[in-house]
């Protein structure tokens, strides 16, 4: 039976008032994902044929018209599966984080139409908490307590991403841990910057932090966030990233601050710093 959108809908409504570059919308019962018109379906991009060429042809395209040089095929499938994972993540972490519900989203029962900043999702069911007016809605399941939730978060966003990370790892140039450093990337700096605009970001970090510990298959590494002092004087919280975005094979000069290939006990305060200062 379908999740009412009542479930989510609010959370992503409240998602899009703050990010406005990001819509998700739900299809009525009985209604189809869209498809034409700059919509892809996650499954589609899993099946690794025409629609994932055709998604990593955009990307080869994008970047050189914006940098007026082509990235290597590895760069461009690793900037295309950023591109498409980073809103993907939200559509599980902004419910957790806003209303303790998790959605369960397979790759089939979600579409991206990455043009208009727009998806589409069809929740066969969504986990919460004793207690939650929503337990009593089609499709709930009922767990125990905060870190049954969050298993049930960790398994559904590794649900979703496993195959896409299965079609795009061969043209990325990356395997397993590879792969799940990013994913774990992708969840905890997309909510990381959306629990900004929410004016919530110490509490993501906390939460973020026990979702992530470092020990939780089949991701790999922790939110691991630490503190800067900002050029005010004031702490500033950041991270060292896991997995590298290869900007720097575009511009080498321009290495992000939190880039694992930079040197932890020199360049990445310094870079980090100099971003806060910006």
């Amino acid at each position: 039976m379908p999740v009412p959108p009542s479930a989510i809908a609010a959370a992503y409504a409240r998602l899009t008032e703050v990010f406005p570059g990001l819509t998700v919308t739900e299809p009525a019962p009985g209604e189809p994902l869209p498809r034409g018109e700059g919509w892809t379906g996650a499954a589609a991009l899993a099946a690794g044929g025409p629609e994932l060429d055709a998604f990593l042809a955009w990307d080869d395209a994008q970047v050189l018209r914006d940098y007026g040089t082509r990235a290597r095929p590895d760069v461009v499938a690793s900037f295309a599966l950023h591109r498409y994972a980073w809103p993907a993540c939200l559509l599980f972490t902004v419910p957790w984080f806003l209303h303790r519900r998790v959605p369960r989203l397979p790759a089939a029962h979600v579409a991206y139409d990455r043009t208009g900043g727009r998806m589409a999702v069809r929740p066969d069911s969504f986990a919460c908490l004793p207690g939650d007016p929503a337990a009593a809605l089609p499709g709930a399941r009922v767990v125990p307590d905060e870190e049954a939730l969050r298993a049930e978060l960790r398994a559904a966003v590794a649900e979703h991403l496993e195959p896409l990370l299965t079609a795009f790892g061969p043209r990325m140039r990356r395997r397993g841990r590879a792969l799940w450093g990013m994913a774990t990337d992708e969840i905890v700096e997309s909510l990381w910057y959306i629990a900004q605009l929410l004016g919530e970001q110490d509490r993501a970090l906390r939460e973020l932090e026990l979702l992530l510990p470092g020990a939780t298959r089949p991701y790999v590494g922790a939110a691991a966030f630490r503190e800067l002092t900002g050029p005010d004087g004031t702490p500033q919280s950041t991270r060292d990233r896991i997995s590298c975005c290869m900007f720097y094979t575009l511009r080498p000069e321009d290495t992000c601050d939190n880039c694992p290939r930079t040197c932890a006990a020199t360049e990445r305060p310094v870079k980090a710093t100099a971003a806060m200062a910006a």
